[in-house]
């Protein structure tokens, strides 16, 4: 972790006995100028490499499969993953297939994929935590479902965390990573999958991220809480890979599946309704990230502590523009019309079942009528 981190990437894939990795990004990275911050450290070093700059937002199977040519193409012995979480998890898949054979769908939750070839993760925004999880989430482009496929094979064995590679984000992007490194820890700490170990981390996410949101918010170039988020990003990933997220992700995914809206911001949409019809399971545990978040002091009450939280994530969705599902162009009933299929959906994916509240189906259709604003 820390600025520059990038550019060890050829150390790091020696460590491993790699010498012709495939880097997976998006055309933007390409683009950018920051891809070749990792690319010209491996040739310095002399190392053969491929990129596949294919990945799209919520990457699909169609994705994967023109990547998993790509690697076959270069030999490639490793996959390092580029990017958002878009690219880290394509870059997971990848490396399943190349070793394993497809399709995807055999390794949907609750299948376990099997260890693929060595995964190195270079996150570029703060917010996915994809860096340090065992998950990935892939759209099945035949049946328009997100599939959320964890295991093993799906944990990168080194990430390279530089928070500098974060200042090109635009301001969307940074506002819903962030919002989405909020769901990790707070869905992480109220899990009924919740432990010591994860707790340590989530707390720790919860205290940084809501105060170097809103620092970032009021200046797109403030480096030291730029840097703040990246590691709250990546504490709060650990957290959710060892405790589990619940029902936001689980109702995220299909949302982002159907209509084709970011996961951070689908997330973010969620968060306060969400956050509010859970409370009930967990009246503690959201008090203790009320007040690790800033949002009661030490001396409130728990009823307090409860409601003051709801207030914070109202203010700070509202504060850090997040749009609502109209604003974004989902019509009202298209959205109802789909809100059974969603409920399904989002149960089957067994996140919503490590909720503090643990929904019914009739429940589920409920909360996304009252998402919908």
């Amino acid at each position: 972790m820390g600025g520059g981190a990038v550019s060890r990437a050829p150390e790091v894939l020696r460590s491993l006995g790699c010498q012709r990795p495939l880097v997976v990004t998006d055309a933007f990275m390409r683009t950018s100028g920051l891809l070749e911050r990792l690319t010209d450290s491996i040739e310095r070093e002399g190392m053969d490499y491929g990129v596949f700059d294919g990945v799209v937002p919520d990457p699909t199977t169609d994705c994967v499969e023109a990547g998993l040519a790509a690697s076959h193409e270069c030999g490639a012995d490793a996959v390092l993953g580029f990017g958002g979480g878009s690219s880290i998890d394509t870059a997971k898949a990848i490396a399943v297939l190349a070793k394993h054979g497809g399709p995807m769908a055999k390794f949907k939750a609750p299948a376990q994929a099997p260890v693929g070839l060595p995964v190195v993760a270079v996150p570029t925004t703060a917010g996915t935590g994809s860096e340090v999880t065992r998950f990935a989430v892939i759209t099945d482009t035949g049946r328009d479902e997100k599939m959320l496929c964890m295991g093993p094979g799906m944990l990168p064995v080194a990430a390279l965390v530089d928070h500098q590679l974060t200042h090109a984000c635009p301001y969307r992007l940074t506002m819903d990573s962030g919002l989405d490194a909020l769901c990790h820890a707070l869905e992480a700490y109220v899990s009924r999958k919740a432990n010591a170990h994860a707790d340590a981390y989530a707390l720790e996410a919860l205290r940084a991220i809501p105060a170097n949101l809103r620092a970032v918010n009021a200046d797109l170039a403030d480096t030291v809480a730029r840097e703040a988020l990246m590691a709250a990003s990546t504490h709060a990933g650990i957290a959710f890979s060892n405790a589990s997220v619940t029902l936001i992700h689980g109702m995220s995914r299909p949302i982002g599946a159907r209509f084709h809206i970011a996961h951070g911001l689908s997330n973010a949409i969620l968060l306060p309704r969400v956050t509010e019809y859970s409370l009930q399971g967990a009246p503690r545990r959201y008090a203790e990230a009320a007040r690790a978040m800033g949002a009661a002091r030490a001396g409130d009450s728990d009823v307090s502590a409860c409601d003051r939280l709801l207030q914070m994530l109202q203010d700070l969705t509202t504060e850090l523009r997040v749009p609502s599902l109209s604003a974004l162009g989902v019509s009202r009933e298209a959205f109802v019309a789909s809100a059974e299929l969603m409920a399904e959906q989002a149960l089957a994916s067994g996140s919503p079942a490590n909720n503090p509240t643990v929904p019914t189906p009739e429940d589920v259709v409920d909360l996304y009528g009252r998402v919908y604003t």
